[in-house]
């Protein structure tokens, strides 16, 4: 029996690979447009969570970006504030 959840809304359990990654699944892809290749910023809070959110709908400041790809690059786990 599948859940109905309101419109523009999702909710599904994904399980991490051994590489630490997940899938997204089809219907929150489909929900937000999420295409291959596109960029999504992941906010992580230790008592909020974790989310995440199309790059290209954030207006933050192009150093935060900066930031986040030279840490990827760096292979930081983790950015401190």
């Amino acid at each position: 029996m599948a859940l109905q959840f309101p419109k523009g809304k999702f909710l599904s359990i994904v399980k991490v690979g051994e590489k630490g990654q997940i899938v997204i699944p089809k219907g929150a892809r489909e929900l937000f447009d999420i295409q291959p290749g596109d960029n999504l910023l992941l906010m992580a809070d230790k008592t909020r969570g974790i989310a995440l959110v199309a790059a290209d709908d954030i207006s933050a400041p192009p150093e935060l970006f900066r930031l986040a790809s030279e840490a990827k690059e760096d292979g930081d786990e983790h950015l401190d504030g």
